[in-house]
């Protein structure tokens, strides 16, 4: 989706940076690099592509370098920790390697379609949104492949968080976001929850420091490779992120 004139212009001084987290991704790296790159390119962004290993056992790290090869080290840039450290401190270590001035952050297991960033860039540049959130529940959003228990729980738990915290945003467990890079870095610095839970909490702080928050309908297609990682310990967490968050803000 090229875009044109003026409005083109200004898309030209900002670079994007885009944040993905892996472990045990080997199957679907090289695919959802090769869409980002496709509908990015086509778009005439200017970009770069972090990945942060954790250690994955499967080989990912070696497919990654793989990638950077074919792509360039301009395009893929890798920074592999040892071992699984947490989703917010891999957003941490990501940020303090991207070079560009707003940062893009979404899952590597295809869950998330690289199509959708042409249209957060362009909400967010209409708007000057501080971020922009890919939004399941409204507007022609949806979930597709996950069975009747985990859309229950899904929907149960946004609806939950909707009643108690009212973060004038539809949907809060999403990791598929755009944010301006001093935005999300006081976001990171005014969160303490970690793992998916880290999600949820960076919206209502955003209400809280009241930045504002666009959100791009997207549909959401559970992983084709692997295993999901959302397990029984994750739930616990998010319960207690919950009473957290509603008795201190």
């Amino acid at each position: 989706m090229a875009l044109s004139g003026s409005y083109s212009e200004i898309t030209k001084s900002d670079k994007y940076s885009i944040l993905l987290p892996t472990y045990n991704e080997r199957e679907n790296l090289p695919i959802i690099i090769w869409l980002i790159i496709k509908y990015l390119d086509n778009s005439d962004f200017d970009y770069e592509v972090i990945i942060i290993d954790d250690g994955s056992p499967d080989g990912t790290l070696e497919v990654a370098k793989q990638l950077q090869k074919l792509y360039g080290s301009n395009k893929i840039v890798l920074r592999p920790r040892e071992k699984k450290l947490g989703l917010g401190t891999a957003y941490i270590h990501g940020m303090q390697h991207a070079t560009g001035n707003f940062i893009i952050i979404m899952d590597s297991d295809l869950s998330h379609h690289p199509k959708y960033i042409p249209k957060f860039i362009e909400l967010q540049k209409k708007h000057d949104y501080d971020l922009v959130s890919g939004t399941r529940y409204k507007d022609g959003g949806g979930v597709y492949g996950w069975d009747f228990k985990r859309k229950l729980i899904s929907r149960g738990a946004n609806f939950i968080t909707q009643l108690l915290l009212r973060p004038r945003a539809s949907d809060l467990t999403g990791s598929f976001r755009l944010y301006k890079k001093d935005i999300l870095q006081k976001l990171i610095d005014s969160c303490v929850s970690k793992g998916y839970v880290f999600q949820m909490e960076m919206i209502i702080r955003a209400r809280q420091l009241d930045y504002t928050i666009g959100e791009v309908p997207i549909s959401f297609v559970d992983r084709v490779y692997g295993e999901s990682k959302l397990g029984g310990s994750e739930i616990v967490q998010f319960a207690k992120a919950l009473l957290y968050l509603f008795a201190t803000t």
